[in-house]
């Protein structure tokens, strides 16, 4: 790893876990919901998405609620010619939609 790499990686390890949990929430309004865990099909394709409330919500459900500003921490971008959800880019993977556990 070269200088650069290095300066850079030590830059982006400074923030700690607790702080950016913090910063996270802290950005969601009142009304939102954080999408917890999904469910997925067959081919590994994101179908369904729990929240923190235990909702349940298929894709074009939360596809919908995103698009209200319902659910915190998603955006919805269009590609391949249909509407697109996916996790804001935050340089955390462990909170991307495809890194949640289960439902």
């Amino acid at each position: 790893m070269d200088r650069f790499e290095q300066a850079f990686n030590q830059y982006k390890n400074q923030a700690n876990q607790d702080e950016i949990q913090a910063e996270i929430i802290e950005g969601m309004s009142p009304n939102q919901e954080r999408i917890v865990a999904v469910k997925r099909n067959d081919d590994g394709d994101l179908i369904a998405f729990q929240t923190e409330s235990g909702r349940q919500l298929d894709y074009v459900q939360a596809l919908s609620e995103a698009k209200e500003g319902k659910l915190a921490h998603v955006d919805v971008f269009h590609k391949y010619g249909r509407d697109i959800l996916r996790s804001e880019p935050d340089g955390n993977k462990e909170n991307n939609l495809d890194s949640l556990p289960e439902f």
